[in-house]
């Protein structure tokens, strides 16, 4: 996976249906936007600590502009009414060097499907093919799905950075 720009792959969910996982395009902003739209004030607020169903340009951009270096991005695309649609994403930042946070979002009506644990299971492999040394995430305590995802993959609890969330680590090397 050494090639994270290009990355794609079609996975089958549990349920028989098809995704596509597959690095952020620049033309995939819209979707991007669409599928934050589709997504309740419950998941967002998960997600970014505070409920955003908008996003300034800054912000946009920040969201956008992935070097598949330092800032890493994934999208899952199904089809909904016979068009391919954004249904999830995620990705991790290096924040020092050997070390990224890992953050990923599920549209409501696809949670609960395996898109998330396939989303962070692509993430941690590139990460690992990238030669990182450590993925952490923040988590609400409530979010018990993404604990779980991320407690499958291996992540452990570590010292509280805030006292709002849970610090996980996930240790590759």
């Amino acid at each position: 996976m050494s090639d994270a720009a290009n990355y794609s792959a079609r996975e089958h969910l549990p349920d028989g249906s098809q995704v596509e996982i597959r690095a952020l395009r620049p033309e995939d902003e819209s979707g991007m936007l669409a599928a934050v739209e589709q997504t309740g004030a419950r998941s967002l607020q998960r997600r970014f600590f505070a409920t955003k169903h908008h996003f300034s340009d800054r912000e946009r951009a920040f969201f956008m502009d992935v070097d598949f270096r330092n800032h890493v991005a994934l999208v899952a695309l199904a089809t909904e009414a016979g068009q391919n649609a954004i249904v999830g994403g995620g990705r991790y930042i290096v924040f020092e060097p050997g070390r990224a946070e890992m953050a990923f979002m599920v549209v409501d009506a696809w949670q609960g499907r395996g898109i998330g644990s396939m989303l962070a299971r692509t993430l941690v492999a590139i990460a690992r093919s990238a030669d990182l040394a450590e993925l952490t995430a923040e988590v609400l305590p409530e979010n018990a799905r993404m604990r779980s995802v991320f407690d499958k993959l291996g992540f452990a609890p570590s010292a509280k950075l805030d006292p709002h969330t849970i610090h996980l680590v996930l240790k590759l090397s």
